[in-house]
């Protein structure tokens, strides 16, 4: 990534709980909302933004900036902070054959595989990584499915700083080499991601580990939001009728939500439009489904969660009332699909479109199909779907269903 000098012109302004609103400052370290226990936001000015970024303005910074070129609306302030590898700017690929199979003429595959490290993590831990280095944090550490972990590995390097990772014992080998080779501290734990959480909270505060946590943080879904952005200027800065997630703790589909809202402040989208925004979940996890369906504001863990999906392998992700808020709001919806139909999947869009899907990128395509059978989603529509990954990470799960 090409050096920026100075200042990033951040136009952040403070951080904001999600649950009771309060307010906190942004130059110090924050977890969630010590009142409440809620989600806190970064809140930007707007105007102060709009002074410097504009789309002529976007235009004229190289893509090679990857999600750095929207600097004004993430929250580091010196550019000497930013830690990156070259994250972001992936591709928005028209999916023309594998539209044809299915009947649909207006197919996107926003393809995330293409990150450092090989998933849509990078974006997330890059500007988390990014933050911390600019408040002093000396030690990260997190319980992982994976692949935030082997991000958070690979950044924390990068910065010169501890990551220490727990993760559960049946993690993809791949993933677990990279950590391994980042030089990070990985614990493997026997159980879910709700049990390797549990193993770093035990230490955490003895070892002095900032904890890097999905949504217990404020700054990765900054990173992930990007991808909102990034969607919306692809499409000449329209918004796509749906957005298909895989779902786990939920920070991508959180993200793109929040980068959306804020681009339409900006004033970049003409049409005030949100896309319905669908969550694919596992038949093996499905705790946002079942909450959807059932009318709760709140998720129930999922007990003995499986599926070959390790990434949506989540019992109970800790925003899980934003998560089903914006459903709601966006007049979304929530599918599962099985592991079956994900393995189905991955080899459709491999053999369609030259694309290797993670499996949790696959889900996306089987839950369309669904959509698609009930009407739910229209031929006619503009439709997203994340693969979040590389299936090249996958390579040993996926032999076994091969």
């Amino acid at each position: 990534m090409p050096m920026l000098a100075g200042s990033t012109n951040s136009a952040l302004k403070n951080l904001r709980c999600t649950k009771c609103g309060r307010v906190y400052n942004p130059d110090k370290i924050n977890t969630v909302c010590p009142s409440c226990s809620g989600v806190l936001y970064a809140e930007y000015d707007i105007e102060l933004a709009k002074e410097v970024l504009t789309p002529s303005e976007l235009a004229r910074r190289p893509r090679t900036l990857g999600l750095w070129r929207y600097r004004e609306l993430l929250p580091v302030k010196r550019t000497a902070n930013i830690v990156s590898l070259g994250e972001g700017a992936t591709p928005l690929l028209q999916a023309y054959r594998l539209g044809q199979e299915l009947g649909i003429s207006k197919l996107y595959i926003k393809d995330e595989s293409l990150n450092p490290t090989g998933t849509f993590k990078a974006r997330g831990i890059a500007v988390a990584i990014s933050k911390a280095v600019e408040l002093g944090i000396k030690i990260v550490g997190m319980p992982s499915a994976g692949n935030a972990g082997a991000a958070l590995a690979a950044y924390a390097s990068k910065a010169g700083i501890e990551a220490w990772i727990y993760a559960p014992k049946e993690t993809p080998k791949a993933m677990i080499t990279e950590i391994e080779v980042y030089g990070a501290k990985l614990e493997l734990v026997k159980g879910s991601i709700a049990d390797a959480a549990k193993e770093l909270a035990k230490v955490k505060d003895k070892e002095g580990i900032f904890d890097m946590t999905t949504m217990k943080e404020p700054y990765r879904i900054e990173g992930k939001k990007t991808m909102g952005y990034e969607i919306a200027e692809d499409l000449g800065w329209n918004v796509p009728d749906v957005v298909i997630y895989p779902t786990g703790g939920g920070t991508g589909l959180l993200g793109i939500w929040k980068g959306i809202k804020e681009l339409i402040e900006l004033g970049f989208i003409k049409e005030e439009k949100m896309p319905k925004m669908i969550v694919v979940q596992s038949t093996g996890c499905a705790p946002v489904v079942k909450a959807f369906r059932e009318g709760r504001s709140e998720v129930e863990a999922w007990p003995n969660p499986k599926t070959l999906a390790a990434g949506i392998r989540v019992p109970k992700p800790y925003a899980d009332y934003l998560i089903l808020e914006v459903l709601r709001v966006s007049k979304g919806t929530a599918v599962e699909v099985s592991d079956e139909e994900i393995i189905n999947a991955v080899k459709e869009v491999a053999r369609t479109e030259g694309i290797f899907p993670c499996p949790e990128g696959a889900a996306t395509v089987a839950a369309l199909r669904k959509l698609l059978e009930q009407g739910y989603v229209s031929r006619d529509d503009v439709v997203v779907a994340v693969n979040t990954g590389s299936g090249l990470k996958y390579i040993d799960v996926l032999m076994k269903y091969m």
